[in-house]
């Protein structure tokens, strides 16, 4: 059990991700004293947004340069938190040519980085890590692996490889070795936020996340034939903030924590969707999975992933999350209205 002094410095890592910007705005709005980390400082218009919302709020913001891959560079940042919410992940999907290299080893040497800096910063109480779902399934094919045919914290995704799917892979050997590591010493607790599929509003113009990506080929009439069946857990990126401060300052938190809200198809986030604009091309159906796999290799899908994904339904316990940090979550509905007009509003998706 550990109790976090409000009125100390929090450090949030990677500040200006898609989630990370959520998890500065909500302690700032909070009035808390607040430090990110940024890769390159003189890079200014790269957390504009995050000083713009500074300005705006009862908090204040400090930046400090950071690399998760230069041991001991988030030394300063830390020095004096008794809290640190490490969101800052390698990220790569598509174009990997060695995933060992160029995301595994990453993964682990960046959580190994922090967590030493963790370990050598005696005010750190406790440490909030963003793992992923991914960390406990590696395709929607291995829920027929579960015991009531539902993921709990309890499962550890075991099918993932450097080889296949490296992305989940890497986010289930880096939350190991945190789990390893803080098990190691008894100063300072861990307490894992593992997301869904993240949907929500952005604070930035950014289009490089799938998210967005998904949006934009719903929108463009991509799927108008029809969208792949199968469900998959959804969490609002407002919600997920909030689990991770409540993660950090609910004194008795602990374990791994299932952050979904939703488990829910593209059809029925088309569905959410044409609600509001009935004009745009979206599917009204299922596409076969065999015709599925057939176009796959020309969407930016391997038809392996198609095999072991399409058609599976996904289903999340976040019974936990619920009771271990009193989360409630956002309507599914509200998260991808409030996603789809953002990027209407910022100009990234174009109505005719």
């Amino acid at each position: 059990m550990k109790s976090i002094d409000r009125t100390k410095p929090v450090l949030v890592t990677g500040g200006t991700g898609y989630l990370a910007s959520w998890i500065v705005k909500q302690l700032l709005d909070d009035g808390l004293e607040v430090r990110t980390t940024v890769r390159n400082l003189a890079q200014k218009d790269k957390y504009a947004h995050l000083t713009a919302l500074a300005v705006k709020s009862k908090g204040v913001l400090q930046f400090f340069e950071a690399d998760l891959l230069k041991k001991g560079s988030f030394a300063e940042a830390m020095d004096g938190c008794e809290l640190v919410i490490h969101t800052a992940s390698p990220f790569k999907i598509t174009g990997i040519k060695n995933a060992q290299k160029e995301l595994v080893e990453p993964a682990m040497e960046g959580t190994r980085n922090v967590l030493d800096t963790v370990n050598a910063t005696e005010s750190v109480k406790r440490l909030v890590l963003t793992s992923s779902v991914a960390a406990i399934y590696g395709d929607a094919i291995d829920i027929l692996k579960t015991e009531k045919g539902i993921f709990t914290e309890a499962y550890w995704n075991t099918t993932s490889s450097s080889e296949h799917q490296p992305y989940p892979y890497s986010k289930v050997q880096a939350e190991k070795l945190a789990w390893e590591m803080a098990e190691m010493q008894s100063r300072w607790d861990l307490v894992v936020i593992n997301p869904g599929f993240i949907m929500g509003p952005s604070l930035t113009k950014r289009i490089d996340s799938t998210s967005v990506e998904i949006m934009i080929q719903l929108a463009t009439g991509k799927f108008k034939t029809g969208a792949p069946s199968g469900d998959m857990s959804f969490v609002d990126v407002r919600d997920t903030a909030k689990a991770h401060i409540l993660a950090g300052f609910t004194p008795n938190a602990s374990g791994r924590h299932i952050c979904t809200s939703a488990d829910k198809s593209f059809l029925e986030m088309a569905d959410v969707i044409r609600a509001e604009h009935p004009e745009l091309p979206l599917p009204t159906k299922f596409v076969p999975k065999w015709l599925f796999s057939f176009i796959a290799p020309f969407i930016g899908f391997s038809r392996k992933y198609v095999k072991l994904n399409v058609g599976y339904d996904l289903r999340m316990d976040n019974s936990y999350i619920k009771k271990d940090l009193g989360m409630e979550f956002l309507p599914f509905g509200q998260t991808i209205s409030d996603h789809f007009n953002q990027l209407v509003a910022d100009g990234i998706i174009k109505k005719s």
